[in-house]
């Protein structure tokens, strides 16, 4: 999927900048809130930015590809010494399974995940320079390595907003605020690529991953505190239907 996959909606938001009071309800079009909402999460979350810990495109890969069924948090606690031992593709493609393994073995599917690191590197040595590739279809190409996984490094590290990324909060959050009524991936980064202006694809994923974590939780989510709770049709206070349920 690419920008010009995606057909632009003759209403959709391009950009920023829309107006703080506009007169907007839950009930209002998507294309209309979603950039008053973008901005007001923006507003609330300004700290909110890639949780995973690294330094350079081969240290991101290798985070993001961890983090898989694990939280940033413990990823980023292993990381240091793995990174340590194994700083680049070079290192890395040396390292037995069973160093790797020794390393990782705090996170949930531990020895797949080493030996997707050990395939990746040596692939990236072999037919990269040692380099992370620039393009969706290079990096999904790589063991362990999938569109959500390449989207976060080409936007994170080389500022190439090709798609959006989709994690549970993403998938929760959109539904919740009506983006999007599909239940995949896939369907869910469609809508959202639709909906928002390229240059803000990176804010989408980083924000409501944000909202998701500190606000819209799973369970228990705090719509009494919610920034955008006048815009949001599942706003629990107003008795609304949970959307990401529906």
């Amino acid at each position: 999927m690419t920008a010009d996959d995606v057909p632009a909606d003759a209403d959709s938001p391009r950009g920023s900048g829309a107006e703080p009071n506009p007169g907007l309800t839950a009930l209002s079009g998507k294309t209309r809130r979603a950039p008053v909402i973008l901005d007001a999460l923006a507003a609330e979350h300004d700290d909110a930015v890639i949780a995973l810990d690294f330094d350079g495109p081969f240290q991101l890969l290798v985070a993001t590809m961890l983090s898989a069924q694990s939280t940033d948090v413990k990823v980023n606690e292993i990381t240091p010494a793995l990174f340590a031992a194994y700083p680049d593709a070079f290192a890395m493609a040396e390292a037995t399974r069973a160093d790797l393994e020794e390393l990782v073995g705090q996170l949930g599917l531990f020895r797949q995940k080493s030996k997707n690191l050990q395939a990746t590197a040596r692939i990236l040595v072999t037919e990269h320079d040692g380099r992370v590739p620039r393009s969706m279809d290079e990096l999904t190409t790589l063991p362990g390595v999938a569109r959500k996984t390449a989207n976060v490094v080409l936007s994170n590290a080389w500022g190439e907003h090709v798609g959006v990324v989709v994690d549970t909060h993403v998938t929760r959050v959109a539904r919740r605020l009506r983006f999007t009524k599909q239940d995949t991936a896939v369907k869910i980064e469609r809508d959202l690529m639709r909906l928002f202006p390229q240059d803000r694809w990176l804010d989408v994923s980083d924000l409501l991953i944000f909202h998701g974590r500190r606000v819209c939780h799973a369970r228990n989510r705090q719509c009494g505190t919610c920034v955008v709770a006048d815009l949001c049709p599942s706003d629990a206070t107003s008795n609304r239907t949970d959307k990401a349920r529906s």
